[in-house]
């Protein structure tokens, strides 16, 4: 049985990287498809603005002319050069229960990298901390959320065989949402806000972020995700598309701002209602029905959870209650709206203030997910 790796460069071998997946978990209730019209774009060098510093070339393994996996090479030269690094990443890995597919695609993506002067291999990562990143290890009979990956216990094992060894991981928590807000809540909201001089501010309409609060979220996201694994500041053209994939349709009451005295943005949160049932149905296609089921998840029949997209806490504000403040401010939301449960994204486990936080409510840590590394 012969394994071919053969990189992306026709329209069809695209088609072929996206729908590889579909079929891989076609029985996997957890799976939770991208849509294929994103994933496009983001590996398009003329629409995705990572390409002003970054490299990619996506691969497809064929097992005797079938597609048996995929895998995209990438270096992000603006990472690797914040912290003096030279590393190669794999992105959009997948593959059937089958060692040697595993093996040849990230042999693959090291003889890539080496070509090119890289000494080490890390992922599963992406272009940026807005892509899907890192391998699923706990967690494999809950469902993924929009923003994160879904991936067989099999690929864990596959890689350790390889000798990739953890170089980062992440906790996903799923919060209990009481009926009433906790006592101790409502006494800190109008500590902080009396002591700090802080008020919450919900945008009248995605018109208005643009406008006027866009840059000034982004630039706080630069801040304060400054020195989280792998992250390099977002450009003005990837902060211009993130505004248009994220803020668009976003839920205005879903997207508290706090300011302080001197109208500076200190924090903010995004959140939206949980998509991920809905984007199982469309099957990672808007077109001809899948826009209808994303359209009814947003603005008529919700599911019951929402998404922890972001949160972001200006350093000088941190540890002294906003977080708090945020969670108050849309409390009232929540229970007019009949979410019962917060799911976060990935939250690194030494983010000891934000994973602390969460000992306020009723949770748990369902899934976990992990980075690999290792020198080439």
């Amino acid at each position: 049985m012969s394994i071919n790796i053969v990189p992306v460069q026709t329209k069809r071998q695209m088609n072929q990287f996206i729908d590889f997946t579909l079929d891989l978990y076609r029985n996997s209730p957890y799976y939770v498809p991208e849509l294929a019209f994103d994933v496009r774009a983001t590996l398009d060098p003329k629409k995705n603005p990572a390409f002003e510093f970054c490299q990619a070339q996506p691969y497809l393994a064929l097992k005797d002319g079938k597609v048996a996996g995929r895998v995209v090479a990438l270096i992000n030269d603006r990472v690797n050069e914040k912290w003096e690094q030279k590393i190669v990443r794999f992105s959009w890995i997948d593959f059937i229960e089958d060692y040697d597919v595993c093996k040849a695609l990230l042999d693959t993506v090291v003889a890539w990298g080496k070509e090119r002067g890289m000494t080490t291999l890390q992922g599963p990562m992406g272009f940026t901390d807005f892509d899907r990143e890192g391998a699923l290890t706990w967690g494999y009979d809950r469902i993924a959320t929009m923003a994160t990956t879904y991936n067989y216990p099999y690929y864990i094992d596959f890689y350790e065989r390889y000798g990739l060894e953890k170089g980062a991981e992440w906790k996903e928590m799923l919060v209990t949402l009481p009926s009433e807000l906790p006592e101790k809540f409502a006494r800190l909201t109008d500590v902080v806000k009396e002591r700090y001089r802080l008020r919450v501010h919900f945008a009248k309409s995605a018109r208005e972020i643009k406008q006027h609060h866009a840059k000034p979220i982004f630039n706080l996201l630069n801040t304060c995700y400054a020195d989280l694994y792998g992250f390099a500041k977002l450009s003005d053209r990837q902060i211009d598309k993130y505004v248009n994939d994220y803020i668009s349709f976003a839920d205005m009451s879903l997207l508290p701002l706090i300011f302080n005295e001197q109208n500076e943005l200190v924090g903010c949160a995004l959140m939206i209602p949980s998509l991920a049932k809905a984007l199982v149905k469309t099957r990672g296609k808007l077109f001809p029905f899948g826009w209808w089921h994303l359209v009814k998840s947003l603005y008529l029949k919700h599911d019951d959870t929402v998404e922890f997209l972001l949160i972001a806490i200006r350093p000088d504000y941190q540890a002294k209650g906003v977080n708090s403040l945020i969670v108050s401010s849309l409390y009232k939301v929540f229970q007019e709206k009949g979410y019962k449960y917060a799911e976060t994204n990935c939250e690194l486990e030494d983010n000891h203030k934000m994973l602390n936080f969460w000992n306020n409510l009723p949770h748990e840590v369902h899934k976990r997910r992990r980075a690999f590394v290792k020198d080439i």
